[in-house]
């Protein structure tokens, strides 16, 4: 372990000679660096094939497009943090309740930004956590605006888990809430990442019209009973409309299906 740390570390070295470096050939990674040759190549070889460095008919190197699709994700991120926290907050102060912003993570979803309800009794959410796509309606969200082919992999390979005591494992009915979702914008969940909790997830999207992120409000399923849900649909979807304005999209998704909505 502690041989594969040092190669990372002499790696990073490497690459971390382009932020003031273009282009550089093996030798004058070596020199710069002052590994060994035969070190340098065996390592920009393996950093060229992951796709890390990228090499030109004179035999020199420069940064891969992988940094700029990791970089243009990052930008992204951050532009969404940025973009929904004030409006988040609103949303919190109108409702009452927690609001969560989470982002597609390989098939996973990931919270990147929160904001927390006064109420004493309250569902806490770590910025950081991962949650399975299938269970919770602001990751479920996600996977129910990916693309047909994305999503119908995600749910060939897939292993439905219980998690919370609603969580849904049943695979025809998951393809049913998702539907009805696509139709929709939104999408309840109750107890299936903690028991006794409930929440109401809209999409968000950029100015490509492609799903960006999700947007949830959260709280005890005590709070979230049918005659208080129209309105945290109606709030949660105008939300994350607001939010996808603010990326450049043109489109919106509508609550009026929300006092019809099924569980």
């Amino acid at each position: 372990m502690q041989h594969k740390n040092k190669t990372v570390v002499k790696a990073m070295e490497l690459l971390n000679l382009f932020l003031t470096h273009d282009r550089l050939n093996l030798q004058e990674m070596a020199q710069l660096s002052y590994i060994p040759k035969t070190s340098v190549h065996r390592m920009v070889g393996s950093l060229e094939q992951i796709g890390f460095l990228t090499k030109d008919e004179e035999g020199k190197y420069s940064l891969g497009l992988l940094f700029l699709q990791f970089g243009q994700l990052v930008a992204e991120r951050l532009h969404i943090r940025q973009l929904a926290l004030p409006v988040m907050t609103r949303l919190r102060d109108e409702v009452g309740e927690a609001v969560n912003l989470i982002v597609r993570d390989g098939n996973e979803a990931i919270y990147i930004e929160k904001v927390d309800t006064n109420q004493p009794v309250r569902v806490y959410t770590a910025i950081g956590r991962r949650a399975p796509m299938y269970a919770g309606a602001c990751p479920r969200i996600l996977l129910a605006f990916l693309p047909d082919s994305e999503r119908d992999q995600y749910l060939n390979e897939i292993e439905l888990k219980p998690i919370g005591s609603g969580t849904i494992t049943d695979p025809d009915r998951l393809r049913t809430v998702l539907s009805e979702s696509r139709k929709t914008g939104y999408s309840i969940s109750h107890s299936e990442l903690h028991d006794y909790t409930s929440a109401v997830g809209a999409p968000i999207f950029n100015h490509e019209g492609q799903l960006a992120a999700g947007l949830s409000i959260v709280g005890p399923v005590a709070r979230f009973q049918e005659d208080r849900l129209p309105i945290l649909i109606e709030k949660v979807q105008a939300t994350a409309n607001e939010i996808s304005r603010k990326l450049g999209w043109q489109g919106q998704y509508k609550s009026s299906e929300a006092r019809g909505h099924k569980t």
